[in-house]
């Protein structure tokens, strides 16, 4: 069954998808990006660290609400220069970097977005984007620069669609520009920020057979976190939900011509982290780095007008980022955010890291976050049925030791007031 579904998606990628962009993506992303992290399995065992996959917000706005976004969208708006981001993508190369997830706020409202990327054609670039200015245009440069890859984000129905991101008439525009890059030949790939309100019309075998039949090639089902001043928990999915989408994952992997990329659970369906296990970090449109998207604290900054040193200086010497990476480690195989927000907070406290929002609220938000579950729930791993993928998580994504001293899920403190102090 795994065989036969390989077999499809294979024949699929070499029937359907251009085969210079195609090309572009193995060597870029397969080739170039399995040797960046093999550099990162090599730093971790000199004791050194600089993530090999970074994502970069190049704005703030967006003309979406979405409900639980963590970003200040309202705010005056912050767009990372040319300058900023070039450096940071030379400084970045040299460490073996070759992808770059490019996120927002809405980053098609960048006024120099393809242009930065096109400055950089030894690179890969995946946007997250909700579609709405996602023109024939932009779609067919995009095409001609050969890598880059819209990721465009589907939360639902049109009424779902509507309620989850605060506008009307969202999900068909959404399709339109979906529509516009399968026009125009490029590599496109579907998201979804799965929550209550989506779980039933998008983890389904259904939407997987429409997306196949659009000809998207890759989609990514990760799941909501309540986040930022209106967080909505009510969205969140439940421990049985949050299992219910990582068997849906395995199955659908097993069976379907489809790309499905998970970022937290490796081969054996044992849940991780990519920030704890150092995989990623993300640096905001003011140029702080940060731990994660939602983690909004920092201590160092790529503009050179903050900190004058080099790139791999700042992640090597970070007590704040290492520090998070071992206390994420050592609490959960999960989301810490989710699960000990109190730990985080202390942690926070600790090295007086900045709150790097606008609205500066971020660690009183923080500090409302009721424990919830995530993507860890001991016993009920659900291993890759897929050998394909099996195989490429054990090599390029998992835990990469970091876990090796976590203690047993009965030993480990639940409770905000039992053992919540850093050591």
């Amino acid at each position: 069954m795994t065989i036969g579904a390989t077999f499809r998606l294979v024949s699929r990628l070499l029937r359907e998808a251009d085969k210079r962009l195609l090309l572009r993506l193995l060597y870029l992303m397969g080739f170039k990006g399995a040797l960046s992290v093999h550099r990162h399995k090599l730093r971790l065992r000199r004791g050194q660290f600089f993530p090999p996959f970074l994502y970069v917000s190049v704005i703030n706005s967006c003309n979406l609400r979405c409900q639980g976004c963590w970003v200040d969208v309202s705010a005056r708006q912050q767009a990372m220069s040319p300058e900023v981001f070039h450096r940071l993508i030379r400084e970045a190369r040299p460490m073996g970097n070759v992808f770059f997830g490019i996120v927002g706020g809405e980053p098609f409202m960048h006024p120099h977005l393809l242009d930065m990327l096109a400055e950089h054609p030894d690179c890969y670039f995946q946007i997250f984007t909700n579609g709405h200015f996602l023109t024939p245009e932009r779609a067919r440069r995009m095409y001609q620069m050969g890598n880059v890859t819209p990721l465009i984000s589907v939360e639902g129905t049109e009424r779902v669609s509507d309620i989850r991101r605060g506008r009307s008439g969202v999900l068909s525009k959404t399709l339109q520009g979906l529509r516009h890059a399968l026009d125009a030949g490029l590599l496109t790939g579907v998201c979804t920020s799965v929550c209550r309100s989506n779980l039933r019309d998008l983890v389904r075998e259904e939407w997987i057979d429409q997306l196949i039949e659009w000809g998207v090639l890759y989609t990514w089902f990760h799941v909501y976190r309540p986040m930022g001043p209106n967080p909505q928990p009510e969205l969140c999915l439940s421990a049985e939900e949050a299992l219910q989408v990582r068997r849906f994952v395995v199955e659908m992997r097993a069976r379907k011509p489809i790309i499905i990329i998970d970022a937290y659970h490796d081969g054996e369906g044992q849940a991780l982290c990519p920030a704890a296990n150092g995989l990623s970090h993300h640096i905001n449109p003011w140029g702080d780095i940060e731990p994660c998207p939602i983690v909004q604290f920092a201590r160092e900054s790529i503009d050179p007008q903050v900190d004058s040193r080099p790139l791999k200086e700042k992640f090597l010497h970070s007590t704040f980022l290492a520090e998070f990476r071992r206390l994420a480690a050592r609490t959960t195989r999960g989301c810490i955010v989710l699960e000990r927000p109190d730990l985080l907070r202390q942690l926070v406290e600790r090295h007086a890291a900045r709150d790097t929002t606008v609205r500066q609220t971020a660690l009183a938000e923080l500090s409302a976050l009721t424990p919830r579950p995530s993507q860890y729930l001991p016993g009920q791993e659900i291993p890759e049925q897929n050998l394909l993928y099996r195989w490429a998580k054990r090599l390029f994504f998992n835990d990469f030791g970091v876990y090796q001293h976590l203690r047993s899920p009965s030993q480990a403190p639940h409770s905000p007031t039992e053992n919540s102090t850093l050591e």
